[in-house]
C-alpha cells in the first residue's frame, strides 16, 4: 500500500474521533548531501522517521520472526512500495542550483526500512541527474498538499558528506497563520488539499554556499 492509502485506511478507522485538519502524517528528518573527490554534489540522501500511529498502522499484519520486531528484510517489501509510490509526488525533494532548478532522479536500489522504538524509518538516496557543482544550492523539502509534515531532526538535521569548505544553513518553515490553519481544516480529512498550493511556503530548506 502507499503511504496516502495506508492512511486513508487509518482515518477510517479512526472516525469515531474525526481528525479536523491536514496534514495526516507526521515525518521527522534526517538529511546528508553527498559530495565527490572533485566536488560536486552527487545526491541527497534521506532518513524519514514516520510517527507512531502511521508506523503501527504500516507494519500491521507483516509477518515477522520476533514479536514486535521487523528486520531489514521483512520490511523489504514496504519499503520499496513506499519509494515507488513516492516517485509520483517527486519524492517531495526540490533542488535549486545557482537559480536552476537541478533536477533529481529514482532513488538508488540501496533504499530500506527501519524499525526502531516502535518507528519506522526509510532511508533511501536520490541521486542528482547530472552531478551539481554550485556555488549556492537550496533544497527544498515539502508536500505541496500538506498531507505529510516534514520537519527536521533536533539534534542532527543535515549533513555534508565529503564537501568540500561549503557552508550549510538550514532553514525551518514559518508559522502558519489563524486564517490559513482554519481553512485548512476545512478540507475533509480523506481529502488532499489540491486547491490551497501552499506547501512550498512551508518548505524545509537546506541552503548550502561553496566558495
Amino acid at each position: 500500500m502507499t503511504i496516502r492509502i495506508l492512511l486513508l485506511a487509518l482515518l477510517t478507522l479512526l472516525y469515531a474521533a474525526p481528525v479536523q485538519a491536514h496534514p495526516h502524517v507526521w515525518v521527522t528528518m534526517k538529511s546528508e548531501l553527498v559530495y565527490a573527490e572533485d566536488g560536486t554534489v552527487t545526491g541527497v540522501r534521506h532518513h524519514w522517521a514516520f510517527d507512531d500511529m502511521f508506523s503501527a498502522f504500516a507494519t500491521q499484519g507483516l509477518e515477522s520472526k520476533e514479536k514486535g520486531k521487523f528486520t531489514r528484510e521483512e520490511l523489504s517489501e514496504l519499503a520499496k512500495v513506499n519509494v515507488e509510490s513516492l516517485k509520483e509526488y517527486g519524492y517531495f525533494t526540490y533542488a535549486i542550483a545557482d537559480g536552476k532548478k537541478a533536477p533529481l532522479t529514482d532513488p538508488q536500489p540501496d533504499y530500506w526500512l527501519d524499525y526502531n522504538d516502535s518507528v519506522l524509518t526509510l532511508n533511501f538516496t536520490l541521486p542528482f541527474k547530472t552531478p551539481v557543482k554550485a556555488k549556492e544550492l537550496t533544497i527544498d523539502i515539502y508536500d505541496p498538499t500538506i498531507f505529510v509534515d516534514f520537519s527536521f531532526d533536533k539534534k542532527s538535521p543535515v549533513q555534508l558528506v565529503g564537501a568540500p569548505q561549503c557552508k550549510l544553513d538550514v532553514q525551518l518553515p514559518r508559522e502558519m497563520t489563524f486564517a490559513e490553519g482554519k481553512a485548512l481544516a476545512q478540507i475533509p480529512a480523506d481529502q488532499s488539499n489540491t486547491t490551497m498550493a501552499w506547501g512550498a511556503q512551508f518548505a524545509n530548506k537546506i541552503l548550502v554556499k561553496c566558495p
